[in-house]
């Protein structure tokens, strides 16, 4: 059965009744690869529908294909960790690379150059219903030359696993404080944060938050990950010469009252954000920084200077994801005496204004155990570790003065900055997550 349809048009359309039989067979990772390895005597676009559908099911973010000298292998990501699936021959291997390249409309006969692309699967909203609604699923593609062969990287890029605002695992003051910052008709919001920290799923759910029939948002984007309702979105192209710089110069003109721009990578970009915040515009962004502290020192190394970065930026928010211990499998412990002492150091001169529970001996705090419903790992899921810097009239007139990252870092914990690492602590003293976890994730 070929159910590939529109195969000129970058997409694969699973039936309702192919993809009930996935989600009913595919469960956890065993049993993903025994569909796959039981799709090997069928067509290769089967093989691929199961890859895809069953990754889809799964709710991993992305699919690794990537060839060895003897045999070929698929990992997937899931809640930020890679796990082994399958191992198969460099037969099948090569058609699915075919099949991959041609719905993704990329060169079929290049095998030493990178390439990137993307394609859409539709899926039926209930695969066990007679008539069911379809919903689409972008995957994007990055294909790049290795020892053996191309490696290929499938990022899934489902639009049910985009969460609201209230859903982001911001703590009550957080969440009163991003209302408040969002609430202003002008100024600059920048999330910051490694690749895979949640930048965009953090800035989507900022803009589902503030948006109503008053306010006109676009977006600018490299490339649109989600599609949103009555949000207009435009991509980068540079091959075309359009950038985020020449791209932003037209967004103003459209008369926006919020823009997101993407990522801010270079000067240019980073001059017209800037002076869009300060002229009336409220502006959500992204940067690669450390800490929140770091935005600052970013922007000024891409050429900007302090003069208009300071009264610009209204909110610096870091991020990472940390994994949620299971809940179908997880236990709880008393704590150490050193996990004690470490959370007492932490919380030494802690912000009274927030909540936090007693500090004692007879803490419990959680630890994964491993099931089928978590993979075996522990943790099924993942929430968010925050820390935001607000800059009001003191700290842009402190900004001014050029502190340095570790200076303005502690102005800021001065005046009741949580750090991630506390936030994260946070999170395992709420049941949450783990001390490992935390830990992992922060380097601390």
């Amino acid at each position: 059965m070929d159910t590939i349809s529109k195969r000129d048009t970058g997409e694969i359309k699973i039936s309702p009744e192919f993809m009930y039989e996935i989600q009913k067979g595919i469960t956890n990772i065993p049993s993903f690869q025994e569909k796959i390895e039981e799709s090997f005597e069928n067509r290769i676009t089967e093989t691929l529908e199961i890859i895809l559908g069953g990754a889809i099911t799964l709710g991993v973010s992305d699919i690794h294909i990537e060839p060895k000298k003897l045999k070929s292998r698929i990992r997937v990501r899931d809640d930020g960790m890679l796990q082994d699936v399958i191992d198969f021959n460099l037969d099948i291997y090569a058609k699915v690379v075919s099949r991959i390249k041609l719905i993704s409309k990329l060169k079929l006969n290049i095998r030493d150059r990178p390439q990137d692309g993307r394609f859409s699967v539709a899926l039926p909203e209930n695969p066990g219903a007679a008539i069911s609604k379809l919903f689409m699923v972008e995957i994007r593609v990055s294909i790049l030359p290795s020892e053996y062969g191309e490696t290929i990287v499938l990022r899934v890029l489902n639009p049910k696993k985009l969460v609201s605002f209230e859903q982001l695992g911001l703590r009550t003051d957080l969440l009163k404080l991003f209302e408040k910052e969002m609430s202003r008709p002008n100024g600059m919001v920048i999330v910051t944060g490694p690749t895979g920290s949640g930048k965009t799923t953090t800035l989507y759910a900022f803009l589902k938050k503030v948006q109503n029939s008053e306010n006109k948002i676009i977006t600018i984007e490299d490339p649109i990950e989600y599609h949103l309702e009555d949000i207009s979105q435009t991509q980068v192209n540079p091959e075309k010469q359009y950038t985020f710089a020449n791209g932003l110069r037209s967004v103003m003109r459209q008369d926006p009252d919020i823009i997101l721009v993407g990522e801010i990578r270079d000067l240019e970009t980073a001059t017209i954000a800037l002076q869009a915040s300060l002229t009336g515009h409220l502006v959500f962004s992204t940067l690669h920084t450390n800490d929140a502290a770091g935005t600052i020192a970013r922007l000024q190394s891409l050429g900007e200077n302090l003069v208009n970065i300071a009264p610009a930026i209204n909110l610096s928010i870091a991020q990472r994801l940390v994994r949620k211990v299971c809940k179908h499998c997880k236990k709880t412990r008393k704590i150490t005496t050193e996990e004690l002492k470490e959370i007492k150091e932490n919380f030494k001169n802690f912000p009274k204004n927030i909540e936090k529970p007693k500090i004692n001996s007879n803490l419990k705090i959680v630890e994964p155990v491993g099931c089928k419903e978590c993979n075996f790992t522990g943790y099924k899921g993942r929430v968010g570790i925050f820390e935001a810097l607000l800059i009001d009239d003191e700290m842009e007139n402190f900004i001014l003065t050029s502190p340095s990252i570790a200076d303005l870092n502690k102005k800021a914990i001065k005046r009741g900055m949580t750090t991630i690492y506390q936030d994260g602590i946070l999170k395992v003293l709420e049941g949450e997550t783990t001390f490992e976890e935390v830990e992992r994730v922060t380097g601390e």
